[in-house]
């Protein structure tokens, strides 16, 4: 090397210009804490300073740790879960680790094959699979392999199934509904293909029957804004519905763009609830109520899971609330004297 060359800050240069041992700049660099705020603020300012950053190779090679996860996806996937992935993402980095997504091709098996691939590889420390797979169930890291974690409540086509699917909470809406004097309904369902539409149709229907009220048709939608404005739009002027429900966000905001089209008032003239409680609902006028859907919580969990099964911690804490959860706004109302 020449003598011009830059070399790397060590260890041992961050300790001396933080005035701290060399062993306790190592433990900041584990995360394992019980250090000082003054002592922490004193490191972080000297590896800032410095430039300094960690031989993550080395120190793989020294102690077995890679500071690295895997999240495992299929290939192609009608869907990535955004949401799920940015949440377990902050926890791992809040952790002191990296994540990197692996896309598969082929079917649960292929994914399951390259899963033990990843875990017995050395480059990462763990395997987090949003999908089940054959043969693997959470397990704990060992000497020679990462821990594995399951989130299991997507499909191959990361369509939402489990707990996900649950369709409970359509109940909770024509029950409230019904409570505040409606008694016509429409449902936008959404495509049959997926687990979650042909769940939330089958409540709908079984508690409007239960309850005596009356359907005027299940729409098999598309999920598009455009297909809840042509369901409504194509209502008769003298329709008896007041109420309609749709199983997503975007069918719900068309269907209210066009009752407001109509001259209908919402909820004056029509209530309308959706489902997957986007950003773009809560500050529409009226805003939306709609179906919680904490994918968040979800990832925040799922990746707490994998780092307990890495580090021999406990189990983490349950989701606080249930993945799914109807918010009542303004879109909904009690039901209009026709």
């Amino acid at each position: 090397m020449s003598e011009n060359a830059v070399r790397r800050p060590t260890i041992v240069q961050v300790a001396r210009l933080a005035q701290v041992s060399h062993q306790t700049v190592s433990r900041y660099l584990r995360h394992n804490g019980g250090l000082k705020p003054e002592t922490v603020r004193r490191v972080e300012a000297a590896i800032e300073e410095l430039g300094y950053r960690p031989n993550l190779v080395a120190r793989s090679m020294r102690t077995r740790r890679t500071g690295r996860l895997a999240v495992l996806l299929p290939a192609p996937a009608l869907l990535l879960p955004t949401r799920l992935l940015s949440a377990a993402a902050t926890v791992a980095h809040d952790a002191g680790f990296l994540i990197e997504v692996v896309s598969v091709e082929g079917g649960a098996q292929e994914r399951s094959d390259r899963a033990m691939d990843l875990m017995s590889s050395g480059q990462v420390e763990g395997v987090l699979s949003l999908t089940s797979l054959p043969g693997l169930s959470d397990q704990p890291a060992t000497a020679s392999g990462a821990a594995f974690a399951v989130v299991g409540q997507y499909d191959d086509e990361m369509r939402g199934i489990g707990e996900l699917a649950y369709a409970s909470v359509v109940a909770e809406i024509v029950e409230h509904l019904a409570g505040i004097g409606h008694r016509h309904f429409v449902h936008i369902a959404g495509p049959d293909v997926w687990s979650s539409a042909r769940a939330r149709r089958q409540v709908y229907l079984e508690v409007i029957e239960r309850l005596g009220l009356t359907s005027h048709g299940v729409v098999d939608g598309d999920w598009s804004g455009e297909c809840g404005y042509e369901t409504v739009r194509s209502l008769p002027d003298s329709s008896p519905v007041t109420a309609v429900i749709a199983a997503n966000d975007p069918m719900a905001t068309g269907a209210v763009r066009a009752a407001l089209d109509r001259g209908w008032g919402v909820p004056e003239r029509l209530s309308v609830v959706g489902w997957d409680d986007l950003e773009l609902g809560r500050f529409a006028t009226p805003s939306l109520s709609s179906v919680v859907v904490d994918r968040e919580e979800q990832g925040r969990v799922a990746m707490e899971r994998l780092i307990a099964l890495i580090r021999g911690g406990p189990e983490p804490e349950a989701p606080r609330l249930p993945l799914n959860r109807l918010v009542l706004r303004e879109s909904t109302g009690p039901a209009p004297v026709l």
